[in-house]
């Protein structure tokens, strides 16, 4: 499904070593953005890797850098041309999260916490199709259908027998409860979440409404962790109009607490399953 090369953790990367290159320098953004004649935006996202990077960009940058090793350059470069190419998510057309998709076929693990939907990964497609549906009302069949599509695929990491994507996963019980698309359609999914829950690297569990007050009352957040020791672990928090990816260690030992609280209060895997299968009975039984 994904090439060798991934032109977002490419990109992220490659922003991570300018960011050394300008920290080593002793120069603030600002500084060097007034060298090259740029907004001080544009160097922080270059730094952050929300901007694709030229190979002009980056032979500027390490001029103001005053970088002289050639080695180092054309490894820099050799990496903006990489952080150019198309994943596979691109052949879908304008997908508003591929910042994140480039991210997730890379990640080793996922932990997410979902308020209202069965999360992305755990989708039947007839459940995906209700959801886009319901959710872009001004979408056209080939909009929904493009986005279901980019979703199964998504799914692939975690059906991969060689490297599957860990995931955890704490859903709250109003996620279960919501129908979504038709009753027989909210059975499929129950069954499904259900199956994809016996999977060793799968965890599933359900917070109940008898928790009460929780951490994640504040809304859905992920939290994608990479084997390259070079790739900082990232929250994801998913907006209307844009994302927010937080990066900084504090922000995600924040959220990593909050995960806890929530793993701890929600019902276990074995209980959780047994769950989900009572409320697939109840949507099977009301057909």
């Amino acid at each position: 499904m994904a090439s060798s090369v991934n032109p977002t953790v490419r990109r992220r990367r490659l922003g991570q070593e300018l960011r050394k290159l300008r920290e080593l320098k002793g120069m603030t953004a600002e500084e060097v953005a007034e060298r090259l004649l740029v907004s001080q935006s544009k160097i922080s996202r270059l730094e952050n890797g929300r901007r694709s990077i030229s190979q002009r960009d980056v032979r500027d940058l390490c001029g103001v850098y005053g970088v002289e090793d050639h080695r180092i350059v054309d490894s820099l470069m050799q990496m903006a041309k990489e952080s150019r190419q198309q994943g596979w998510w691109h052949a879908f057309g304008d997908i508003p999260y591929s910042v994140y998709i480039g991210l997730e076929t890379d990640a080793a693990s996922l932990r997410v916490y979902e308020a209202s939907l069965v999360p992305g990964l755990l989708q039947t497609p007839n459940y995906a199709s209700a959801v886009t549906e319901g959710s872009w009302p001004e979408a056209t069949g080939a909009d929904i259908e493009r986005r279901v599509q980019v979703r199964m695929w998504r799914q692939e990491r975690i059906t991969d027998p060689e490297n599957p994507l860990r995931l955890w996963a704490v859903i709250d019980e109003s996620a279960l409860r919501r129908i979504v698309g038709s009753r027989e359609i909210m059975a499929e999914q129950m069954r499904q979440l259900v199956q994809f829950s016996m999977e060793p690297h799968i965890t599933v569990q359900v917070l109940p409404y008898d928790v009460g007050a929780h951490p994640g009352m504040y809304g859905k957040f992920s939290i994608l962790e990479f084997n390259d020791p070079q790739d900082a672990s990232t929250v994801y928090l998913e907006g209307i109009t844009s994302d927010l990816y937080l990066e900084k260690p504090n922000d995600v030992q924040t959220y990593s607490v909050m995960y806890e609280h929530l793993r701890m209060q929600a019902l276990n895997a074995d209980h959780s399953r047994q769950f989900i299968d009572r409320v697939a009975e109840e949507w099977a039984a009301e057909l």
